[in-house]
């Protein structure tokens, strides 16, 4: 029997808990720092994510047999080499090979060389050099920040004035910190959207079912970016066929290119895609689970989660049978007020236990409060629901959101609509 800690404490993290949870062979999990879901399946650990040197202490104190990693910023920051040179077992990639997604540069650097399909796209540190660019380019155009910046780094800019701008915000007012040292200026992709996720123990590649997600507060696509208002999995423009074509073309290239440069790459290798006209297109990479694309694909895994983390970081993927159900699964992000500008916290969430049975609830910004959950942060719940097609998916989260509440919930109502209405 395994003890095992997640890292993080996000709706991701609760939605990796209760998957490990249900693992035969997993006997107690511990989660740093977690949140008041999580704390329902694990032992709390009070230590920040980004505090590896103290999650390193802890593993090693309460003998965890795997430790598996949430968010980017502790694999930027080398969780996985400090854990391995201490013996520990841990699942993703090196702080070397989680540069796909810490560094824009690298990874577009990357495609580049290795020609994958990718935009056409330059890079600069200079201000004035990323300011003459853009003058000559056509809009709307893509401007990113280098570094992480809390999937917010990217501006879409339909006029040149806003490009200008945007790169002044980046690179001069520094809104992303350290993360504008430099901008990557890109061609703008256009088509749809999609999330294809895959294990990797380096040389095999297995993508998981795809899904898609909401990065716009409100209905319609309209106001700000999130970190992500919600999502759905099995999206039906992207069917298996699809999903082979990108792993022949996107996956597969892109970790055989790790390998070579150096940077062998464990874990979970997501792309963000764009179906264009002339096909699948990486927008972006990223080292780690999605969020909120892993509240709606964890569901649908068949398999022992276990198991396949395990065989990843052994180097056994090729021997593990990894199964996904065929149900559908739409999962919907409730919000506090405000979000994802100022917003308060501290209100007591009701209706937690009037969900139907089959509905999961996976808490992000939640801690306990005089014995009462109570909302600690932006996005505060993802409610998450299984179906045999989208529309039944639907239905069973939108007939559950409206028995929780909490001061100032707000939530998009249009999370797979276009699955459903075409």
């Amino acid at each position: 029997m395994l003890k095992v800690l997640v890292v993080g404490n996000g709706a991701r993290e609760h939605a990796l808990v209760w998957k490990l949870s249900r693992s035969s062979r997993v006997s107690e999990i511990y989660a740093a720092p977690g949140n008041a879901g999580i704390a329902v399946n694990a032992s709390i650990l009070n230590i920040k994510p980004t505090d590896i040197a103290a999650l390193a202490a802890a593993a090693q104190e309460h003998k965890i047999d795997l430790t598996v990693v949430g968010p980017e910023v502790p694999l930027a920051y080398g969780i996985v080499d400090l854990f391995e040179s201490r013996g520990l077992r841990v699942f993703g990639p090196s702080r070397a090979a989680a540069r796909i997604e810490a560094s824009k540069v690298f990874s577009k650097e990357l495609m580049q060389k290795y020609g994958i399909p990718c935009a056409k796209s330059e890079s600069f540190t200079s201000f004035e050099a990323a300011k003459s660019y853009v003058k000559k380019q056509p809009c709307p155009i893509v401007l990113k920040a280098d570094g992480l910046a809390a999937g917010k780094g990217v501006i879409i800019a339909n006029t040149t004035d806003e490009a200008l701008s945007a790169v002044s915000d980046i690179m001069e007012k520094r809104a992303f910190g350290d993360a504008g040292d430099s901008v990557i200026i890109e061609e703008c992709l256009v088509g749809k959207e999609v999330s294809l996720l895959a294990f990797t123990d380096g040389v095999s590649v297995v993508p998981m079912v795809p899904a898609c997600d909401y990065k716009r507060v409100g209905d319609g696509d309209t106001g700000l970016n999130t970190g992500g208002m919600g999502s759905y999995s099995p999206p039906g423009f992207f069917g298996p066929d699809m999903v082979a074509k990108v792993k022949k073309t996107i996956l597969e290239p892109t970790v055989k290119a790790m390998s070579s440069e150096g940077y062998p790459y464990k874990g979970v290798l997501y792309a963000g895609l764009m179906v264009t006209a002339d096909g699948p297109r990486v927008m972006e990479f990223n080292c780690r689970f999605g969020d909120p694309e892993t509240q709606a694909m964890l569901p649908r895994l068949d398999s022992d989660l276990v198991d396949i983390m395990l065989a990843v970081v052994d180097g056994n993927l090729k021997d593990v049978d990894i199964r996904w159900r065929d149900e559908a699964c739409v999962g919907v992000i409730l919000a506090s007020g405000g979000y994802p500008g100022k917003y308060a916290t501290g209100f007591p969430i009701s209706g937690l236990d009037e969900v139907d049975d089959d509905v999961m609830i996976f808490h992000a910004g939640t801690k306990f409060k005089d014995d009462e959950i109570c909302t600690d942060g932006g996005r505060v719940l993802t409610v998450t629901a299984l179906g045999r097609n989208i529309a039944e998916a639907r239905d069973r989260v939108y007939h559950n959101i409206s028995r929780i509440s909490f001061d100032g919930c707000h939530y998009r109502r249009d999370i797979a609509l276009r699955e459903v209405t075409g």
